[in-house]
């Protein structure tokens, strides 16, 4: 008798899978098939074994990074890196801000213009703009400068977007009144997660430019909305993680960013399945890391915002607020 390998399942010749039956040489044993349970026999013959040990092999290297799963840098897999927002952090803008998401760092300036563009004359209402940029060196090979090349990027563009709906959700133009206030975002020191961590900077850039045009008399309203927050989960070998480093965000297989309220309402959404599809049910769980990431970057944004200009807010570590548990 020729020896055989043992697979969960079979093809038949009209297409359909009969999963749980028994059988020697090829033959199918159809009454053990009714007990459900049951295996079923094939020769390994040819390509068929090869591609069936290809494929035991794969899922067995797959459950064998699933059951041994640790992050790099040691955290939980819905634990933050630690933050750090610092206010006052240049003189110039009526806000800035250095946000720090581990190793991370963005600059927020958010800059007051007492006009508005000419597609909001007559609204009496204001606007808010974006930008955001790298610095050359932020990534380990130094990028040339957009500006020299003539040309932005495309992802430069989606970001700087991004950036402004984000703020725009968490200010009301209205109260604003015909001003303009111009977010700018520029990564000193990028290790994935630039803008979500622009986001959460930009915000509390915005809190103390809507402050100082209340100082100045400029608006009597109070424009500031409550705080916006965002930040990234994915997929890595199977696990939902919470604010992913450049090295699990470049080999996830789904990678989220996730923009939120205070109120746990979703400003934006961005998700892609980068190595692979994923459920409804990861899709929860995504959203669920998330929300509990967002509710602890807007803790930190709301103690950098109690503190006073050059000092520091925030949490997850670093000796500044307990998190991420």
């Amino acid at each position: 008798m020729e020896p055989t390998l043992t697979v969960a399942g079979i093809q038949t010749r009209d297409g359909a899978e009969e999963k749980g039956l028994t059988g020697t040489g090829g033959a199918v044993d159809k009454q053990a098939g009714t007990r459900g349970n049951s295996e079923v026999n094939v020769p390994p013959h040819g390509n068929h074994a090869g591609k069936v040990r290809n494929s035991q092999h794969a899922t067995d290297s797959r459950l064998k990074r699933m059951t041994s799963f640790k992050r790099a840098d040691g955290r939980a897999q819905d634990e933050m890196r630690p933050i750090r927002i610092t206010r006052g952090f240049t003189n110039n803008p009526a806000g800035s801000v250095l946000v720090e998401f581990g190793n991370t760092r963005v600059m927020c300036t958010a800059s007051v213009e007492e006009r508005i563009p000419r597609f909001k004359y007559g609204s009496g209402e204001g606007w808010l703009t974006a930008e955001y940029s790298m610095l050359p060196a932020a990534t380990h090979e130094r990028m040339p400068r957009e500006s020299m090349k003539g040309k932005v990027k495309g992802r430069t563009h989606e970001i700087s977007r991004l950036v402004g709906r984000s703020l725009r959700a968490a200010i009301d133009l209205r109260e604003l009144g015909e001003n303009t206030i111009a977010i700018d975002c520029d990564v000193l020191q990028a290790d994935g997660g630039t803008r979500t961590a622009s986001i959460t900077g930009a915000y509390v850039a915005l809190a103390d430019a809507i402050a100082e045009l209340k100082r100045r008399g400029v608006v009597t309203g109070n424009p500031l909305l409550p705080p916006v927050a965002a930040v990234s989960v994915g997929l890595i070998d199977g696990h939902v993680c919470l604010d992913l480093p450049y090295e699990e965000d470049s080999r996830a297989d789904v990678d989220m960013n996730v923009i939120m309220t205070e109120s746990r309402e979703f400003v934006e959404i961005q998700g892609t399945g980068e190595h692979s599809t994923f459920t409804r049910e990861q899709l929860n769980q995504l959203l669920d890391a998330a929300e509990k990431g967002c509710r602890e970057i807007i803790a930190a944004q709301k103690a950098a915002l109690e503190g006073e200009p050059g000092g520091s807010g925030g949490v997850a570590g670093d000796g500044i607020a307990g998190g991420g548990a």
